[in-house]
């Protein structure tokens, strides 16, 4: 009698049946992958909580809690923070950014914390002089991490090898090159692979990703673009990045696992699906599936999932969700990120019934501007200046009678040079605005040296490079207002007793017990039927 065929395992020894198995001609068009396992890039704790919690739903304490776990699933890196996360840190939870990294660093000491950068920009939408510049990026390197990826908002090649250069300069391990993806009729396939083959060439960057920020890729592209890439890339490792916006990625990651991606972007939990990244949950079933292994601990991503669900539930905030397959992303382009920061916005001033009226007009500015690529900060001025159309044109004003300084300074090519035209309307509006003389002249670049002592005669003591960076990029009372918090506090298993975010209590009397615990409380929340309400501390003492 013939022995029973054993069943095929992944990497992690899970079986997979021949039942389970997806028939070849059914998964990526046929194709086979021929490299080793696919390696994972968790992105919940920054991707994640940017495009489903506005950047505010994880603290300092929930990083650290959760770190271990993310340290046990033996990751490629962990997407760990940007510049809009370590300054929303300090705004919205009192938090120092350098202790969020070493204290992070600590509890994941093999694994390489990353930040996304465009370059020439740290915590604030001004451009920063190269000397600032290259002090934020040593600053990110004392702390722990060891890992940049780097997503030029105009796939503009000389800017991201300078910032890759300086990167490694200043102590970055690490530098991940983006090839940033869009749809427009200036961005064309032959630019894409011409960037990958100078990122390929160049010494200092290690690996090229492909980023999608809006969720724009289709399966039909990965198959256009991936095996070329491949073919470019070499022996340098091929990532990719994408969001569910469009309820495209979960299927297309699939695609490019046959074609020989290195690297799949994910999330867990509560903090994947929706405008996310895929969750690594489901990817893990389908690849199981199509018999392709993931080096990945399952175990550990499992706990580290429960913990996130932990967070979600102590703060009453909505998990993603999967998505529908919608194309109308494919117009308005807006990216994950910027989805939550507008529905954030928008509720604030109570016009979130307004958001599809924003989204629409964010694809007529996109086009006015030349064709941006919809990444930070690119995204967020057009949907500031989409915003405030909208609001001009209740109001009886016509589009672009209000100019923020950021989309002026755009114009005026402070960020470079579009790789569209410009609408010569918005030209002359801008040209004739008084607020653009006063933005077109040149800024005094001072030495570091010449801040030190700026600032030390401002506040009559010497400042260290931490904190000088901080007042250079920040409002000065929210950087006060976190000194005197002191350190963040640690997670302690619901949101009361962490204190950094917005805690939860069931009843009144709960509430107020909660206040009465913490001597220095943050922020506190009350949700009883149905009905919630937030305080946050506004400084110390108050």
């Amino acid at each position: 009698m013939t022995p029973a065929k054993k069943a095929p395992t992944t990497e992690a020894g899970t079986e997979v049946s021949d039942a389970g198995r997806v028939a070849p001609h059914l998964a990526a068009g046929g194709a086979q992958r021929t490299r080793g396992p696919i390696r994972i890039v968790d992105t919940s704790v920054r991707d994640g909580n940017q495009s489903l919690w506005a950047a505010l739903g994880v603290t300092t304490g929930m990083v650290e809690a959760v770190g271990p776990l993310l340290e046990a699933m033996n990751l490629q890196a962990i997407d760990f923070t940007s510049s809009t996360h370590l300054s929303m840190g300090v705004k919205f939870h009192q938090e120092n950014p350098w202790e969020r990294l070493s204290r992070m660093r600590a509890v994941t000491p093999n694994t390489p914390l990353a930040a996304i950068t465009t370059g020439m920009r740290f915590m604030s939408w001004e451009k920063a002089s190269e000397p600032v510049f290259r002090m934020s990026l040593r600053l990110l390197a004392r702390h722990g991490l060891r890992r940049l990826q780097i997503a030029e908002p105009m796939n503009d090649v000389e800017a991201t090898t300078k910032v890759a250069r300086w990167a490694k300069e200043e102590g970055i391990e690490q530098v991940v090159a983006g090839v940033v993806f869009t749809e427009s009729p200036v961005h064309t396939d032959e630019r894409y692979l011409a960037n990958t083959r100078a990122y390929a060439a160049d010494p200092n960057i290690d690996i090229i990703y492909l980023k999608d920020p809006g969720g724009l890729l289709t399966d039909e592209r990965v198959r256009d673009l991936v095996p070329p890439m491949r073919e470019i890339t070499g022996n340098k490792i091929l990532e990719l990045h994408s969001h569910c916006t469009t309820g495209a990625a979960s299927q297309l990651y699939l695609t490019a696992a046959q074609l020989g991606i290195d690297v799949l972007h994910t999330g867990l939990g509560p903090l994947s699906n929706g405008t996310a990244q895929p969750s690594l949950e489901k990817l893990l079933g389908n690849l199981d599936a199509m018999g392709i292994a993931v080096d990945v601990d399952r175990d550990a991503a499992a706990k580290a999932a429960e913990m996130l669900w932990s967070f979600a539930k102590a703060q009453g905030l909505k998990a993603g969700q999967p998505t529908e397959y919608d194309l109308s992303t494919h117009v308005h382009q807006v990216p994950g990120g910027m989805i939550g920061t507008l529905k954030r916005q928008l509720t604030e001033i109570g016009m979130i019934d307004e958001l599809p009226a924003v989204m629409a007009e964010a694809s007529r500015v996109r086009a006015d501007l030349g064709y941006p690529i919809m990444v930070t900060p690119f995204s967020q001025f057009v949907g500031s200046q989409a915003l405030m159309n909208v609001l001009a044109l209740k109001s009886g004003q016509e589009r672009y009678s209000r100019i923020p300084d950021e989309v002026l300074r755009f114009v005026l090519g402070h960020f470079g040079t579009p790789e569209g035209p410009i609408n010569p309307d918005i030209l002359q509006r801008v040209a004739d605005m008084p607020r653009t003389a006063e933005l077109e002249v040149p800024v005094d670049e001072k030495s570091l040296k010449e801040l030190h002592t700026e600032y030390a005669e401002k506040f009559g003591r010497k400042l260290d490079e931490e904190e000088l960076m901080l007042r250079l990029v920040l409002p000065q009372d929210q950087v006060d207002t976190m000194f005197a918090a002191g350190p963040a506090p640690k997670w302690a298993g619901k949101a009361t007793k962490a204190a950094g975010a917005a805690g939860t209590a069931t009843n009144i009397s709960e509430f107020i017990n909660s206040v009465n615990e913490l001597p220095k409380w943050r922020s506190v929340s009350v949700n009883f039927a149905g009905e919630s309400v937030s305080l946050r501390r506004a400084s110390e003492g108050k």
